[in-house]
């Protein structure tokens, strides 16, 4: 190829428009250990997508069944950030699920495309965990907790259940369920029958129930739909998070130096696990 061909193809790439592509991937928690979705795994990949070159929008592609609802938010809160910074579109797409706090982080997106088929919705509060404390006692492990101050201890894994707890962590689950619904009703203003308690109640949808309720704004996977909107020519640039790079075995569950936070690493394995089962994945 002659130098004068070569540069006349750079010149055509670089007129091209470009769509930044970042895919948002798992269980959205603040330990990426095991995959998770983050804003420390993640915000290097969003930072980079706004600084594209003929950059004319930004995909958001969820796959999450949810998780950290303060991890969803800081996620949602840059993206936004930077899209109004640089005044440029953003435009998200739901995959197999995205639902509970993949929905919320799907909300960065002044549109939502998702297929027919996709889960969507799960607007609503979830707390899960597991009681070790039968299980410390019969291995004989001898747990020494000091507190100060009477709810220190709330919910501790390692102690039996207390009424008391179970009373608060209700009326923080409320506070953050508010929190959802206004978020949902803010960004999808003019969209839903924001007056619809039965969109905030953690019922899930599919893509085609979703549209006809508001939640999504039409059916359709990044490169059919921004092919449509920005012609054949466009370029779609993906964005990978960084994730530190583990050995098989340390993925493992239950493979760690300390007994009691195998039993922690074994918990998130299992807690994720059942999030991705509760939606038939």
């Amino acid at each position: 190829m002659r130098i004068r061909d070569h540069l006349h193809i750079e010149r055509l790439w670089s007129r091209a428009p470009v769509v930044a592509v970042l895919r948002f991937e798992g269980v959205i928690m603040s330990r990426s250990r095991r995959g998770g979705v983050s804003l420390a795994s993640h915000a290097t990949a969003i930072d980079r997508a706004f600084r594209v070159s003929n950059l004319v929008a930004v995909a958001v592609v969820v796959n999450s069944p949810g998780g950290s609802a303060v991890q969803s938010a800081l996620l949602f809160r840059r993206i936004r950030e930077l899209a109004e910074e640089r005044q440029v579109p953003v435009i998200a797409f739901a995959e197999d699920v995205a639902a509970s706090g993949g929905y919320w982080l799907a909300l960065a997106g002044d549109e939502i495309f998702s297929e027919e088929t996709s889960i969507l919705g799960s607007i609503g509060v979830i707390s899960a965990s597991f009681g070790f404390w039968q299980l410390i006692d019969r291995l004989g492990v001898e747990r020494r907790l000091h507190t100060a101050g009477e709810r220190k201890s709330l919910l501790d894994p390692f102690l039996p259940q207390n009424p008391s707890d179970i009373e608060r962590l209700t009326v923080l689950q409320q506070d953050i369920h508010r929190a959802f619904k206004e978020h949902v009703q803010r960004r999808r203003a003019g969209k839903i029958d924001t007056g619809d308690e039965s969109l905030f109640n953690g019922d899930v949808l599919t893509g085609r129930m979703a549209l006809n309720r508001g939640l999504v704004d039409g059916i359709g996977e990044v490169r059919g739909v921004m092919r449509a909107r920005y012609g054949d020519k466009v370029k779609l640039r993906q964005f990978a998070s960084e994730r530190r790079r583990w050995p098989f075995w340390r993925r493992l569950p239950l493979i760690s130096g300390e007994p009691v936070a195998a039993i922690a690493e074994l918990a998130d394995w299992i807690e994720a696990r059942l999030l991705w089962a509760s939606f038939g994945l």
